[in-house]
């Protein structure tokens, strides 16, 4: 009867750990898809600065583009960056929080092998096949 407690403690874990991981590199992937809008902003703000105010500056709009003031061009990219900042530090703290999940996780499995040495070999005999 132990043994099949075990065996399912073990799949639920399990289930845990592959939902977390997948949650954790989904949210690595937003981090580093915000960071290069980030990126992309401060340097569209950088090459505006360097151009004179009267310059004819454009923005793309589809397969078009609109004739802008560099105003509201350098106001669009100032909020982009801002937006990416808070989007950054928003997801920063779920990894943090995902990350401390998957630790608990991992000691919960680490826990559940020490508590049955059986079930780590049965596991890792399902393995080697």
């Amino acid at each position: 009867m132990s043994d099949e407690a075990n065996r399912a403690a073990f799949m639920e874990i399990q289930g845990r750990m592959i939902e977390t991981t997948g949650k954790l590199k989904q949210v690595q992937n937003q981090i580093r898809n915000k960071e290069t809008e980030k990126k992309r902003a401060f340097l569209t703000l950088e090459e505006l600065g360097q151009l004179p105010d009267s310059t004819n500056t454009y923005k793309a709009a589809g397969r078009t583009f609109l004739l802008e003031p560099k105003s509201v061009l350098v106001n669009e990219q100032q909020q982009k960056l801002k937006d990416s900042e808070t989007a950054i530090s928003s997801l920063q703290t779920s990894k943090e929080y995902l990350e401390k999940q998957k630790a608990d996780v991992e000691n919960n499995l680490r826990e559940l092998l020490q508590q049955d040495p059986s079930l780590a070999q049965q596991i890792m005999s399902m393995s080697v096949m």
